[in-house]
């Protein structure tokens, strides 16, 4: 069996451990009725003020950084803690911020990151489109635009190509809108379903 890098094994034990935690605070959630009740997870919003929306929107950012949960769950939380249209914007910016963040990280640390954050699997699958120079922006723009691939990747993927980042942060800011909206009001269907 082919052993992993430490620093691949260090990032999946960190991503592991912010699962964990995560399925544990949604443990405590549903025990102590706060995800089963929307007055209780409203009254436990509104005593964290400001901080947290704040609070919520940086989670979304740095959940696509380093990937703890499918980024559909956050967008799903976003649209319960704080309605349709806060949620959206909250869910909006924290994604937008964390995909520019994405960017200037692989721009930065180039190829050899992507192998250290995502499976073999993955970066075979994807990595073709950034070889295909001309094609790349319009499948990139067009993956972000349906929720359809793994969008975490692909923003990595990105800041590994040349593409500028003007153009990158365009097909980020008019992509996601529509692909945030899908999941959200997708999952807040099925949320209301069980919960309702």
């Amino acid at each position: 069996m082919k052993q992993l890098p430490v620093e691949k094994r260090a990032l999946q034990i960190a991503s592991m451990t912010g699962f964990l935690i995560c399925v544990a605070v949604a443990v405590w959630g549903w025990q102590s009725g706060v995800l089963t009740s929307q007055d209780r997870l409203q009254a436990l919003v509104d005593r964290c003020g400001p901080a947290g929306a704040l609070l919520f929107t940086v989670f979304q950012a740095v959940q696509v950084v380093v990937p703890i949960l499918p980024g559909g769950l956050g967008c799903l939380v976003g649209v319960i803690l704080f309605g349709p249209i806060w949620g959206f914007a909250y869910n909006y910016a924290g994604i937008c911020i964390g995909s520019l963040m994405a960017f200037a990280v692989a721009r930065s640390c180039g190829k050899p990151l992507l192998s250290l954050l995502f499976s073999d699997k993955t970066i075979q699958k994807y990595s073709r489109w950034a070889e295909e120079r001309d094609r790349f922006a319009r499948l990139f723009a067009l993956a972000i635009f349906l929720p359809v691939a793994p969008d975490d990747f692909l923003c990595y993927l990105a800041g590994t190509t040349d593409m500028s980042w003007r153009k990158y942060t365009v097909i980020i800011l008019l992509g996601k809108p529509f692909a945030i909206a899908l999941y959200s009001l997708g999952l807040t269907a099925v949320w209301n379903a069980l919960v309702g």
